[in-house]
């Protein structure tokens, strides 16, 4: 009797375990399914936070690079640099500030301030700072809430990022990599500075460090020059002589070097010619700084002024002469640009913009030893020896469409940067951002 009571009270107690784990079971389930909603709100923060920190890191170098500072030996003593980080500091605390972080806008902070939710930092105490400047941005948000994780008293975390992004300009430093930038327009300018009337030509560039040996070419225009841009010959066959002179530039070979790419602005009248494409468009093709692949288009072009200055009208925008213009509050080192009445942007005429497309960059070929007194030089041979860059702008009053006046074609320009490398830089050439020979790019987080 007493066993089969045994037996009775255990089918009585028959479910009881399965009911209480599956009890908790739902209690497990629920709270990681609760936790698990604030883990996917802390992680979408802190990749929001990442996004911030990096576009303002790389808004704040391309201000510095567009700048003209790393072009500038003497930045941190004639204040170019305290200016420059001033500008750059604002656009990428702006930057920062216009992304959200857990559903708001961060707060700006002091400069460089630690515990504030937008910190901006540079490496203004390293030897190296004038041409190759670093941005570090630190934004944190410390009050983001969470939903679930209070039932174990946190309701509120701490997350954030932080972004190093650098403007490189290799000028001067031995044993650098260079750069190789895109977008590079058809233009092969001879090593000789424009600017220097009182040692008739002297260099841009050092040929053998890269080393920038006239400073004062920087932020000149061709009206401070007497010199616009301009062919330097027509009929290239065979080259002239005495054959170069400074700011007259020898057209790129569109079937080897300058190759016309395939996206190119809707201009009237279109861009029909390789020539006028690799102009109007941007050609993807890097061209690397201590290279001799530059080769000279030797044809007899008779439209090649015309046609430069139909390329240019419809690559700044400007056939009204209402493209982008350097601003005139800030026509000297440390640039801004105005966006002009013609900018394809509605509504952004009149603004500041960092980047325009009436800034271009052009190659710089060294042109040997001077073979006389004057001095002169010996006609190129092509392909070309490329010892640097030169980022100019192009002025949207300087264009020569007509026939008659002044030479159809010369261009009016403002120099921006310049970035040389010499004979003696090394390792893998580091590749531009656009229109620009100072490389902008992140170098952290990796």
């Amino acid at each position: 009797m007493r066993r089969r009571k045994n037996l009775s009270e255990r089918k009585n107690e028959q479910g009881i375990i399965i009911t209480l784990v599956a009890v908790f079971m739902l209690f497990v389930v629920g709270a990681m399914a609760a936790l698990s909603i604030d883990v996917v709100t802390l992680y979408t923060a802190r990749s929001e936070a990442q996004l911030a920190a990096d576009g303002a890191a790389l808004a704040g170098a391309r201000v510095l690079a567009n700048s003209g500072m790393t072009s500038d030996t003497n930045a941190v003593t004639d204040g170019l640099a305290t200016h420059a980080e001033t500008l750059a500091r604002a656009v990428a605390t702006q930057v920062a500030a216009n992304n959200q972080v857990g559903g708001r806008n961060l707060n700006p902070g002091g400069p460089c301030a630690v515990g504030t939710e937008i910190s901006v930092c540079f490496n203004d105490g390293a030897t190296a700072f004038a041409t190759n400047p670093h941005v570090t941005v630190t934004v944190q948000r410390t009050d983001l809430p969470t939903f679930f994780a209070r039932i174990w008293g946190t309701k509120q975390v701490t997350v954030g990022a932080s972004a190093t992004a650098e403007a490189y300009n290799p000028s001067g430093a031995s044993g650098t990599p260079p750069v190789a930038p895109v977008c590079v327009k058809p233009w092969l300018l001879p090593n000789i500075d424009p600017s220097n009337t009182a040692a008739k030509g002297s260099p841009i560039f050092n040929p053998v460090t890269g080393a920038i040996q006239t400073t004062s070419l920087l932020g000149s225009t061709s009206s401070t020059t007497g010199t616009p841009l301009q062919p330097a010959c027509i009929n290239c066959t065979p080259l002239p002589a005495p054959a170069v002179t400074g700011w007259q530039y020898y057209p790129g070979d569109t079937t080897t070097t300058f190759p016309p790419p395939q996206a190119l602005p809707n201009c009237a009248p279109a861009m029909t010619t390789a020539y006028e494409q690799s102009i109007a468009g941007c050609i993807q093709t890097p061209i690397a700084c201590n290279s001799n692949t530059a080769y000279i288009d030797t044809i007899n072009y008779a439209a090649r002024n015309r046609e430069t200055a139909h390329a240019v009208n419809c690559l700044t925008h400007s056939n009204t002469n209402q493209g982008d213009q350097v601003d005139p509050a800030d026509a000297s080192p440390p640039f801004q640009f105005l966006a002009g009445n013609d900018n394809p942007i509605t509504g952004l005429a009149g603004s500041d913009v960092m980047v325009s497309d009436s800034l271009v960059t052009v190659p710089v070929f060294d042109v040997g030893a001077p073979i006389g007194p004057g001095p002169t030089f010996n006609p190129p041979t092509s392909p070309v020896q490329i010892v640097g860059f030169v980022q100019l702008f192009l002025n949207p009053n300087g264009l020569r469409t007509r026939p008659w006046g002044p030479t159809p074609g010369q261009v009016n320009t403002t120099v921006i940067n310049m970035a040389g490398c010499g004979t003696g830089a090394s390792g893998t050439p580091i590749l531009g951002n656009g229109a620009s020979p100072v490389a902008v790019r992140l170098i952290s987080p990796p």
